[in-house]
């Protein structure tokens, strides 16, 4: 019996509030692992130098009344209430803000955008392409539009909080190990301890990172219960602290208590700011993580779960310490009862080891983004779950984050200098955050200039009080962070300008698509069975390395496909958006172009599926012509016909679909509903393919010719076409220049992995066309 409409509602909101319930609770072991752990080490390094503790108990009250509001105003008001509304089609983090203000303002670090991509379903999400029609909204967008001064300063304030997300990736697995062991130390004399302390923070840095190609998704399932028992246990031995020792240590939220602590302190209070940033580390994580979560689920997790145990973690510390003036050490282990303290102990390693993957794999995800954006070399990059989307790894990045990560840890063996560098990178990024949220509330939510400039003046002071407190200690570790981002900066900016200038050559070099017709049908050569597959940048005209290829081999292949993996500014792009497809030159020529578009959070895959794919959607955009229900998206101008977009073979049922069968099962039936356009027989062939193409509508017979010559093709095989280019600056260029691209960018290509797909087919099937460029 069917349910009544009220019980059918009531049992949806039960299963929707179950599902999102699940989700804020494995939130807790993705997100939170990097907060959680901040009490670990905040009172030690706010105490460890500039201030003391004195029995007045104004320094200790102080802090934690800094400590109280910079949790409430930072990851709760600004994230949880805030910034989490800005997400980019359900994503998160500094490439999502960046990717909104490049759509919305017509503004894109990628060199071959096309008009097509603005219909992207993903494009646009409500507000976005609907531009003010007055006010500053308006003026700003065409600012942005008009100057590319503007264009480039967006991306490298862009950049340096990607720059500022790697280097924290070296150094919060650092502090959070180093301080989770810290405990030992009362358990052995200190003389053993600083000769065990370092040896064993490696060990665990080590097995952490030489795990990471394993994946998570094993022990992934650990990961919020990890947390979870760590929140509980600290929130407990808070709530016994505040019971034993200080009651009362609850009226140190009132802010008065900031103003009497500065008041006393002064410069000293005002350097200490460095140690206090650190309770808000990994609060960043809430924003940049947002697309394995919903908001809500977030929300409800930091709101119900994190943020009431870490302020009962920090009161109970306090008013330990309040109560225990004479020791010298106020780190987290004093304040945890003695027979509690092994066994909180191994729960805090584990939850470094947890927040510390976390990071990792954000920095991964980070550089993945970066790549997919031309503004960092190519890098193998490993997907180490097939269910859960997101989950990579880079072996490269992995061994030099691991390598840092050592040296940091060796070189600093204490959490103060390791706090310090931490704490910069983390106000960084969240400063580039406030920076780039001031725009989006102008130009993306069409609000006042006046409220953009109140939400930049009200955060953006707070975190420039802590930034100036953070980098006033350059000398005292804060230097890594500078040195770390400035590294990957560098290479950041080398790798893209010389691939924008390799663009720029490649266009004005690209070849006319008179002189193609010129050469008429078969192209002046013969024309050989198979599919050549030419990978090019362009998407729209020949690229020079064809006629390069064209006028130094006497052959070339029936059917030419001219290939460009692209990726557009949003997270993803739907599998029936995926394809671009159009013809060069008229249809006797058996030219296609083919434009491959990706979001920078898809996961491209270069494999037979591929293949098939980008057959299947040639095929089914040469049906849907014959049939006439093509919809053209874009014209390229004179040169170049108009192109279709074709989603993937999962995304029609009633399309195409290509089938492979052994020789035996050549003369099977087709069904009543589909038939078969098979391909003449050969000898001993492996596999036979063949298109089953729907009953109706009717194909045209010069369509069925071509899918039939397709086909073929396909049996044949597929060629691989490969560019190598090789950059040399212009006679008569700029030192700086000649430097950047002789010596900075070459080095990078020669030791940057080479485009992923070359890497799936045998060599027999690879050319490779080398040419040198002058730029």
């Amino acid at each position: 019996m069917d349910l009544e409409p009220g019980v059918y509602q009531n049992h949806a909101k039960r299963e929707s509030w179950k599902t999102l319930l699940t989700l804020a609770y494995q939130s807790l072991g993705v997100v939170y692992g990097d907060l959680s752990i901040s009490p670990l080490y905040v009172y030690k390094n706010t105490f460890a130098e500039d201030i003391g503790h004195s029995e007045t108990n104004e320094e200790i009250y102080g802090v934690l009344s800094l400590v109280f509001w910079t949790l409430t105003l930072v990851p709760l008001l600004k994230y949880v209430f805030i910034v989490l509304r800005a997400d980019d089609n359900g994503e998160g983090g500094t490439f999502a803000l960046y990717s909104l203000l490049c759509r919305h303002a017509r503004v894109s670090s990628l060199p071959n955008c096309q008009v097509a991509d603005e219909e992207l379903s993903e494009y646009k999400k409500e507000s976005i392409g609907l531009a003010p029609e007055t006010g500053f909204g308006s003026r700003l967008k065409s600012t942005l539009e008009k100057h590319k001064v503007l264009q480039r300063f967006l991306l490298v304030l862009a950049l340096i909080g990607a720059c500022m997300v790697i280097g924290d990736g070296v150094l919060t697995p650092a502090i959070s190990v180093f301080s989770a062991i810290s405990g030992l130390e009362l358990s052995m004399s200190k003389e053993h301890h600083k000769y065990v302390e370092v040896p064993v923070a490696c060990i665990i840095l080590i097995g952490l990172f030489a795990l990471q190609h394993y994946g998570t998704h094993r022990i992934g399932f650990l990961f919020a219960p990890i947390v979870l028992t760590w929140l509980l246990c600290i929130s407990a031995i808070g709530i016994y602290n505040i019971f034993q020792w200080n009651p009362h240590v609850y009226r140190a939220i009132s802010p008065s208590y900031v103003y009497r602590f500065l008041r006393k302190t002064q410069s000293k209070g005002w350097m200490s700011l460095g140690g206090i940033l650190l309770c808000i580390t990994g609060s960043e994580a809430m924003f940049a993580d947002l697309g394995h979560f919903s908001q809500l689920s977030i929300k409800i997790a930091f709101t119900s779960v994190v943020y009431p145990a870490l302020i009962l973690a920090y009161m109970g510390q306090a008013a330990y310490l309040s109560k225990n003036h004479l020791i010298e050490n106020v780190g987290f282990y004093v304040s945890v009862p003695e027979n509690l303290r092994w066994p909180v102990l191994v729960i805090a390693v584990l939850a470094a080891v947890v927040g510390s993957q976390a990071i990792i794999t954000g920095t991964f995800s980070i550089i993945k983004q970066c790549s997919a954006l031309g503004c960092f070399p190519k890098v193998k990059i490993v997907h180490t779950s097939s269910k859960v989307h997101g989950r990579i790894y880079i072996p490269e990045i992995n061994w030099v984050l691991m390598l840092l990560c050592l040296a940091v840890t060796v070189g600093f063996r204490d959490t103060k200098r390791l706090g310090n560098a931490s704490g910069l990178a983390v106000i960084t990024v969240m400063l580039v955050t406030t920076c780039l949220m001031s725009l989006i509330i102008v130009l993306c939510w069409h609000q006042t200039v006046f409220l953009a400039i109140c939400f930049v003046f009200f955060f953006g002071t707070i975190e420039a009080l802590y930034f100036s407190a953070s980098i006033i200690k350059f000398h005292e570790g804060a230097w890594v962070a500078i040195a770390l981002s400035f590294i990957f900066m560098v290479i950041m900016h080398v790798w893209y300008y010389g691939t924008v200038k390799k663009y720029e050559f490649d266009v004005q070099n690209k070849v006319s698509i008179n002189w193609l017709l010129s050469l008429g049908p078969s192209l002046g050569i013969v024309r050989v069975r198979g599919i050549g597959l030419i990978h090019t940048d362009l998407v729209s005209g020949i690229p020079a390395i064809f006629s390069h290829f064209v006028t130094n081999l006497p052959a070339f292949h029936q059917v030419l496909v001219f290939l460009c993996i692209k990726y557009v500014p949003v997270p993803h792009v739907k599998p029936e958006e995926r394809f671009l497809v159009g013809h060069i030159g008229p249809k006797e020529f058996r030219l296609y172009r083919c434009i491959v578009r990706y979001g920078y959070r898809d996961i491209h895959k270069d494999d037979t599926e591929f293949e098939n794919d980008l057959v299947c959607s040639i095929a089914e955009f040469i049906r849907t012509g014959s049939t006439g229900s093509r919809e053209t998206v874009e014209d390229l101008g004179k040169d170049e016909d108009k192109m279709t977009v074709v989603g993937m073979c999962s995304t029609h049922a009633d399309g195409i679909r290509i089938s492979k069968d052994d020789v035996s099962n050549i003369e099977s039936a087709g069904t009543s509903e589909l038939r078969e356009i098979k391909s003449p027989p050969a000898i001993q062939p492996r596999k036979r393919v063949r298109f089953v193409v729907p009953e109706s509508p009717k194909i045209d017979t010069s369509a069925r010719e071509e899918l039939q010559e397709l086909m073929e093709a396909r049996e044949a095989g597929i060629a691989y076409i490969l560019g190598h280019t090789y950059m040399k600056a212009k006679q008569g260029s700029s030192m700086l220049k000649k430097l950047v691209i002789n010596y900075g960018y070459e080095f990078l290509r020669r030791n940057s992995r080479a485009e992923t797909y070359a890497f799936s087919h045998p060599l027999a099937s690879t050319l490779e066309v080398g040419m040198v460029y002058r730029v």
